[in-house]
């Protein structure tokens, strides 16, 4: 069974972060948001990752944005951003990726991301479609976004 945890912002942490930036994965890089946040184990991270056995192999962050002024969807709501989503080489294509993305969906709540090149046909496998709105572009982004299906989703940290 796989599941995700909310990493601690800790110097282990940041070791096992080290480890992601090796792969040459540099716009992934989380190193530079955990050292910002570096408080010795504080539980309220938007870190979030997944173990396999006591090595970190998939990472995302995970932050909830103020919806005022959202140009992503049609309601001014709240939405998640989902970043940095990574799998280590050797573990991918193991239902980690879906672990994550799955888990971001629970809090049933919209969700964006900007997905690298490479990764669009997983996040449309998700059910994340393109932005509508042309100014996203402008900005030299290309975001996908996801909106909640109340009726049939779980409770936040609830798998299936």
């Amino acid at each position: 069974m796989i599941k995700v945890e909310r990493l601690l912002v800790n110097y282990k942490t940041l070791e096992e972060f080290k480890k992601f930036k090796e792969y040459g994965i540099q716009e992934l890089s989380m190193l530079e948001d955990l050292q910002a946040n570096i408080i010795e184990n504080d539980s309220t991270s938007p870190f979030y990752g997944i173990y396999f056995g006591d090595k970190l192999v998939a990472r995302m962050s995970l932050y909830q944005v103020n919806g005022k002024s959202n140009p992503y969807f049609d309601q001014h709501q709240d939405y998640l951003e989902l970043w940095k989503l990574e799998v280590l080489p050797g573990y991918q294509n193991r239902g980690y990726g879906t672990a994550l993305v799955e888990f971001a969906k629970s809090f049933r709540m919209p969700i964006r991301t900007n997905p690298r090149i490479k990764s669009a046909e997983f996040f449309s496998k998700m059910n994340f479609e393109p932005v509508k709105y042309d100014m996203a572009r402008d900005k030299g982004e290309n975001p996908l976004i996801w909106h909640p299906d109340i009726a049939g989703e779980m409770t936040p940290g609830e798998s299936a």
